[in-house]
């Protein structure tokens, strides 16, 4: 038998590397994280933004009807009813004021542009019809646009705090550098400071210098853990990205293998953390003829597919009417994914034999996309039971929630 004093003496050379990676990784956050952040200009936010932009889409479902996008009918038949309801009730999970690459606003009215919007987003909130959670994106800390941003952000965060205190996201975009993320922090905090709201950051993931160092280090890593708990989550910027290295514009899309590379590795930097890895967007828009509206359909709802399979649970939305493929594709994802999960949760549970010898971590996950589905709405908890899981509240024990 190893004496005592053994175990004494790695105890006490471990602890502090216990510390050390419970503060660097206290897991993954308890509240629900959107299936998407919608991008509206700052110049074009509307009141009830979210319920007009669900019946944008309810509109363009109404006249070009759902193509097949790959699915079971009986799948069809299931979602179909839900992502009606959807937008019908809750459209819009995540709403970014964007006052960067999106607005088109000249530098003389972005002002009263952000002031508006933030005074509208606030009313909203007040009204009950705010999406869950709402932001803005402002210009980075880059030299020419530094002062533009911090000002944008001062202007909306004060307008909002005043109409209705509470939680706003911030999204830093074009990050280059470690230092910008270690310098922006005492700015947020000084915005919250003077207006009253508590401020989640998001880093905007569209140069390789965020990917990749000088040095030859995970530039990522070092931004998240320099953000701290703060950070929500990394965001890939699609075709900023593709095109500081290169990639024709044709060619520029968030399943490109340079994209794949840059978003792995934004999954590497956040496990564990509490932020989130997050997909970006496709700019084939929705619209014209027919034809041309099922095409894009089709593309957005198998990127849609291709990233939840990936492990990235959330994406952007640029245009209204691909809330119907977001939420079709997710929709179809996550109930497909019931039947055998909900099993494999309860075997677990249960110490029985399913077929599958799973492990802690394995049924974290299963638990996690049970409670995915269940938060965006492609399953309810009769559903769940039915198919042989256990309640929510032991689903949240077990996904670590």
């Amino acid at each position: 038998m190893l004496a005592e004093e053994i175990y004494v003496e790695l105890d006490r050379r471990l602890a502090p590397v216990d510390a050390a990676r419970v503060a660097a990784y206290p897991g993954e956050r308890p509240e629900r994280q959107p299936v998407h952040t919608c991008y509206v200009p700052a110049d074009a936010v509307v009141p009830d933004v979210a319920r007009a932009w669900g019946t944008a889409a309810l509109a363009a479902l109404d006249e070009h009807g759902l193509p097949d996008l790959g699915l079971h009918p009986d799948l069809v038949e299931q979602v179909l009813p839900r992502v009606r309801r959807k937008l019908a009730t809750e459209p819009v999970e995540d709403l970014r004021v964007d006052a960067e690459d999106g607005y088109r606003g000249s530098a003389d009215a972005e002002d009263d542009d952000v002031l508006r919007a933030a005074a509208i987003t606030a009313a909203d909130r007040t009204a009950g019809t705010a999406p869950p959670s709402v932001g803005i994106r402002a210009k980075s800390l880059e030299g020419p646009t530094r002062r533009r941003g911090v000002r944008t952000l001062d202007l909306f965060l004060g307008t909002f705090g005043a109409e209705s205190p509470g939680r706003a996201v911030v999204t830093l975009p074009k990050v280059t550098d470690v230092e910008q993320v270690r310098a922006f922090l005492p700015v947020l905090e000084a915005l919250e400071a003077a207006h009253g709201v508590s401020v989640h950051l998001e880093l905007q993931i569209e140069t390789p210098q965020a990917v990749l160092g000088p040095d030859g280090t995970a530039t990522l890593a070092r931004m998240v853990h320099a953000a701290g708990s703060r950070l929500t989550g990394l965001h890939y910027g699609t075709y900023d990205y593709s095109a500081s290295l290169g990639i024709a514009a044709a060619h520029q899309a968030s399943d490109h293998p340079v994209a794949d590379l840059a978003k792995q590795l934004m999954q590497v930097a956040v496990a564990g953390t509490g932020a989130r890895a997050v997909d970006g967007s496709t700019n084939v828009l929705p619209v014209g003829s027919r034809d041309a509206v099922h095409a894009a359909w089709r593309l957005h709802a198998r990127l849609v597919r291709r990233a939840l399979g990936r492990g990235f649970y959330q994406g952007w939305d640029l245009h209204p009417a691909q809330l119907v493929t977001r939420y079709a594709a997710t929709y179809a994802f996550f109930r497909a994914a019931l039947p055998a999960a909900a099993v494999r949760v309860a075997a677990y549970l249960d110490r029985t034999d399913a077929g599958v010898l799973d492990e802690p971590a394995t049924a974290r996950a299963l638990a996690g996309v049970l409670l995915r589905g269940l938060d965006c709405g492609a399953v309810d908890d009769a559903e769940v039971r039915s198919a042989g899981g256990p309640e929510r509240a032991v689903l949240d024990r077990l996904a670590g929630r």
